[in-house]
């Protein structure tokens, strides 16, 4: 979709919204909705946009959503270029290298979503500390290239590129865009019609991606939880996790039933499962290398099916084929 300025003599702000097959839908519209909204409350069209991709055509989305889109060009025009992410950072319509730089190259501004995020920072295989990505994609960086320096904040602005963990961040990072455009007072308006309270600080850490509790209003469990986060390959025992917190293991496990429905170990290992899911989906590591990764050294394609109700190959195949 492209809208037409109101006012001939006040040139639009152009952007390419470039996309790949299986596209995050939700990413899609924190951009697009927050620049039509803008234009709404502005009562001109201050911002026009261009839906891109690397063959042009109809590109569907992760949820079965296609969108009409141009075919991406160096030539573009735009000011600003939004590169959604897909679930699959090693898709090849993502390595974007040539592209980018026909946007640098004239001081318009590329914005990565996501996977385009980690497929950039794998690119480059380095400065990854200069860069975030979704916490889910950094923790595949982190056993596939040992990219340890990858930042944990929603955007990372480092000028001609910004990274964005995408998702609810894509409406964080446009809205920030969009108000060099327009006056805080009318993105403020913009938000509240989204309902999302306040345009987050770039700077603001993901959950579980590094924030230091989960706030679950137990400042024990928190610590405890905490830990468990940072002990994933190697688990620490529910005995030491109690001590380091400073409560008895009887009065944890009270804690764990009243607050989260379930034991300490029976969380930890949720956490660890969930990330051997995320691995397993998106990397090429074997079962085995997943498994201690995790903080399963043995066992862990049997404590998987029982948990998912398949064994982890099947539920790589069964993944692949989506």
């Amino acid at each position: 979709m492209t809208t037409t300025a109101a006012n001939p003599s006040e040139m639009p702000v152009v952007c390419d919204v470039i996309v790949a097959d299986g596209f995050i839908l939700t990413e899609m519209a924190g951009v697009v909705d927050v620049l039509r909204l803008a234009n709404r409350i502005a009562n001109r069209d201050v911002f026009e946009w261009v839906y891109r991709s690397a063959s042009g055509g109809l590109v569907r989305s992760s949820s079965e959503a296609m969108v009409e889109t141009h075919l991406l060009t160096a030539r573009s025009t735009a000011d600003y270029a939004f590169v959604l992410g897909n679930s699959d950072a090693d898709h090849p319509a993502l390595s974007l290298g040539p592209i980018m730089s026909s946007y640098t190259a004239r001081q318009a501004r590329v914005i990565l979503m996501s996977e385009a995020a980690s497929r950039y920072i794998a690119d480059k295989r380095g400065g990854g500390e200069r860069h975030t990505t979704h916490w889910e994609n950094r923790a595949v960086l982190l056993e596939r290239l040992g990219l340890f320096e990858t930042k944990s904040a929603l955007v990372v602005d480092a000028g001609s590129i910004v990274t964005c963990a995408g998702m609810g961040a894509s409406i964080d990072v446009t809205l920030s865009i969009a108000s060099q455009h327009l006056s805080s007072a009318t993105m403020m308006t913009v938000a509240d019609i989204l309902l999302h309270e306040r345009i987050r600080h770039y700077n603001t850490l993901q959950p579980f991606a590094g924030r230091a509790a989960l706030a679950t209003g137990d400042r024990d469990l928190d610590t405890c939880v905490s830990l468990m986060q940072d002990n994933i390959e190697f688990p620490l025992p529910i005995a030491e996790i109690a001590a380091q917190t400073g409560v008895s293991k009887r009065s944890l496990e009270r804690k764990f039933h009243a607050v989260l429905r379930t034991t300490p170990n029976g969380y930890y290992r949720e956490l660890r499962l969930g990330k051997a899911n995320n691995l397993l989906l998106n990397t090429d590591m074997s079962i085995n290398e997943i498994g201690l990764a995790c903080g399963f050294p043995s066992g862990f394609s049997s404590i998987y099916k029982q948990t998912f109700g398949m064994t982890p190959n099947a539920a790589r195949q069964k993944g692949r084929r989506k």
